[in-house]
């Protein structure tokens, strides 16, 4: 009698128990299969097979219980489970408007090399972009007498509109053309998958993995930097939105018809916060003929000029009323504040404060923790290995439920 096959209904949550087992593996460490059973409330014969396909597929191993080794006692020796760190290496980039920032991690994270690769443009063709991202691969990669080839997937964030289950990006400043589907330009160029995803989002997964937003289920990080984005956890979980257009902070309106966003919309809110925002206000009154960068503007703030101080006021004021609506909406543990500008004094001013109490409706609570984290570009870099890891692992997960069909 011919035995029939499992139904896809019963593969799902085989490939759903394996998934679980490995994250659980990820958060704990090494850990024996009768604790996996125990936290997941699944039976060992289920951890047992779980683990046996993920040790197969080459995500996690078997290690002697370091305590055990050490007492020298006889007898079977306790079995713990880990991840096996160096079955693949994982690359990680942030698109940022003058560098590509990228860094490899191993399987567990652990950094093994990184490296920048400075941008002669900030807006490239979707050809140019992919083409500019493997020579900085090769570059990278040629670090640790590697190559491209070597990588388990590349995770790359960029800002924008991007919808990250299918690689398609609305809209991005980096990229000239609007609605572009990269499945087939990705995958034709480099020799391992590849994964777009919204920069603002990849910095959400950074901070809750990494950051200020480590054992917090719901939180934001607003990131500022060339325009501001928005990164929501909730319940723990990435929220991206039907479409993957969702998040997009930066393009609420504070204003009616005013200032003209990169976007091409008027009065969003990154048109008065976004570091081309303010040099662009200070270009109206001929006053940017020397400034570069949005800490210039501070500079000359610091130094009493103040068409610089109206300006950075205005930014303050703005996002104060976007961030009270995030309140409003969302109600969360934890705003974070990140980013690489140098200072976000603006932004944390006793008046922006006061904007936001008193857009915020009135309850018997207090306002959520407001806090500034101040990085480099490997942070952007290292969250988009992090959801490259993530990636890779549900691809190899698939990959077991193929091959046994």
């Amino acid at each position: 009698m011919l035995k029939s096959k499992a139904s896809p209904i019963s593969l799902e949550q085989r490939n759903a128990t394996r998934l679980r087992v490995l994250e659980h593996i990820r958060t704990k460490g090494a850990v024996p299969r009768i604790e996996i059973a125990s936290a997941l409330q699944t039976s060992p014969a289920t951890v047992t097979a779980a683990t046996a396909d993920l040790i197969s597929a080459g995500l996690i191993k078997e290690i002697e219980s370091e305590a055990q080794s050490k007492s020298g006692k006889r007898g079977r020796p306790k079995v713990l489970l880990q991840l096996d760190g160096q079955s693949f290496l994982v690359a990680g980039l942030k698109i940022a408007r003058q560098m590509i920032s990228i860094i490899l991690v191993d399987f567990e994270g652990n950094e093994v090399t990184s490296h920048k690769f400075p941008l002669d443009n900030a807006r490239m063709s979707p050809t140019d972009f992919v083409s500019t991202i493997q020579k900085a691969l090769e570059e990278t990669c040629a670090k640790i007498g590697g190559s491209v080839g070597q990588l388990a997937g590349v995770s790359i964030g960029v800002a924008g509109q991007v919808d990250a289950s299918r690689n398609f990006v609305h809209w991005s400043s980096s990229i000239t053309e609007r609605n572009f589907d990269f499945r087939s330009l990705l995958s034709n160029q480099l020799p391992c998958p590849a994964f777009i995803e919204n920069d603002a989002n990849l910095v959400a997964k950074a901070e809750q993995l990494f950051g200020l937003g480590k054992g917090l289920k719901n939180f934001l990080v607003v990131t500022i930097e060339h325009g501001v984005g928005l990164g929501i956890v909730l319940d723990g979980k990435l929220y991206r939105g039907e479409r993957g257009c969702g998040a997009e902070f930066g393009h609420t309106k504070v204003q009616l018809d005013g200032a003209l966003c990169q976007c091409g919309q008027r009065g969003c809110l990154e048109a008065y916060v976004g570091d081309y925002a303010l040099l662009r206000e200070m270009t109206v009154t001929g006053q940017n003929n020397e400034l570069k960068t949005a800490s210039d503007i501070h500079d000359r703030a610091f130094s009493g000029d103040e068409r610089a101080a109206s300006v950075l006021a205005r930014a303050g004021q703005m996002f104060g009323l976007g961030v009270s609506n995030l309140i409003n909406l969302f109600d969360p543990e934890c705003i974070i504040v990140s980013g690489t500008q140098k200072s976000f004094e603006h932004l944390c001013t006793d008046e922006v404060m006061a904007r936001i109490r008193n857009g915020v409706i009135s309850v018997d609570a207090a306002l959520p923790d407001i806090r500034v984290h101040h990085w480099g570009d490997l942070m952007w870099a290292k969250g988009a290995a992090a959801y490259g890891i993530e990636q890779i692992s549900i691809l190899k997960v698939k990959e077991l439920a193929a091959n046994a069909s």
